[in-house]
């Protein structure tokens, strides 16, 4: 019992940690500069005109910052965010019960959009176009659908999958922002920041260090700064420079191109059991023992960004950056 309540706590604290982190406000979310410019603009003009803001989309790999600019746009129109996801909005009753409770120019923030089944999803049409909701009452022959007002919303949804979005509901949205890798510069910007946050002394070269194994992505920063502050605490002064970033990022298992154990184990696999390549996803996913949506939305983006991996109509295959990373001979010669 004791046990459990305080691995809860933990749990607690980290998210804590994550919402202490979180930037607040358009000036203080780092990167997506063009995302940033555009919501600032239909922002200021929505408030001006006492108007909800434009429904908005935002898709991209996980972790670079949607559920953040959710929350940013909710404190900008000084308005509340409420949070649902796909996965959770089973029924279309389940959306009318959060949609009726909604007050004038809430943001309902919806992660996962594309698992949202039919059902919810038609439901959903007239809420975001006419600000109304068809409610089915009764049945049998004493079946009468109903129409109620709802208050002016703004809806945000995301995404790690936008292909997966069906037209309809794409066209739906006035607002659709694709998110971007960040920048090595952009992520030691995020790190300085959440050093400062956290209270942890880093210097420039500790800080380009961590950024460098990032994989462009804000919740990785985020987390190896809290795993290296950690390190540092322990093995060193506190203090964070960049030999201690190198031995802390050895200690998580983060190698020079940012590879962690899966990442490693994906490229290793294709080389070694699959002579480079190609190999179909489901192989892979057979191969590595692990879910086939987890590699196509996880690891697949950045590997593939970054120079590692191609995806082929054939199926993957890596390149020779992958090969040249493990000293491992070209496929020709293997």
């Amino acid at each position: 019992m004791t046990e459990r309540v305080l691995t809860n706590r933990v749990m607690d604290d980290e998210r804590g940690l994550e919402n202490v982190l979180r930037p607040q406000t358009l000036d203080d979310y780092v990167g997506q500069e063009k995302m940033k410019e555009s919501l600032r603009i239909c922002i200021e003009a929505a408030k001006q005109r006492g108007d909800s803001l434009d429904h908005a989309i935002f898709y991209g790999p996980p972790g670079l910052g949607k559920t953040t600019i959710a929350h940013i746009i909710a404190k900008e129109m000084g308005a509340t965010l409420r949070s649902t996801s796909g996965l959770v909005l089973t029924h279309a009753g389940d959306l009318a019960a959060i949609l009726t409770n909604l007050q004038e120019y809430d943001v309902l923030f919806i992660d996962e959009i594309h698992r949202l089944p039919a059902a919810v999803e038609e439901a959903l049409y007239p809420a975001m176009e006419d600000y109304q909701l068809d409610l089915v009452i009764g049945q049998g022959p004493a079946t009468k659908t109903v129409k109620l007002d709802l208050p002016r919303f703004t809806l945000v949804g995301a995404t790690t999958r936008a292909g997966a979005l069906t037209s309809p509901l794409r066209d739906r949205f006035g607002l659709v922002y694709r998110l971007e890798f960040y920048s090595p510069p952009e992520l030691q910007a995020i790190v300085t920041r959440s050093a400062g946050v956290l209270g942890v002394e880093i210097d420039q070269e500790g800080a380009a260090e961590i950024a460098s194994r990032a994989r462009g992505t804000p919740r990785i920063v985020n987390r190896l700064i809290k795993r290296i502050r950690d390190y540092a605490q322990v093995k060193a002064d506190g203090r964070i420079s960049k030999g201690v970033a190198q031995e802390g990022l050895a200690w998580v298992g983060i190698d020079e191109a940012g590879f962690d154990d899966m990442d490693r184990k994906i490229l290793l696999t294709i080389i070694d059991k699959f002579n480079g390549g190609p190999v179909g996803v489901d192989s892979l996913a057979a191969a590595v023992q692990e879910d086939r949506g987890t590699i196509e939305d996880v690891y697949e983006p950045y590997l593939i960004q970054a120079g590692f991996l191609d995806r082929t109509g054939r199926g993957r295959q890596v390149t020779k950056l992958a090969f040249e990373h493990f000293k491992k001979p070209p496929a020709r010669l293997l």
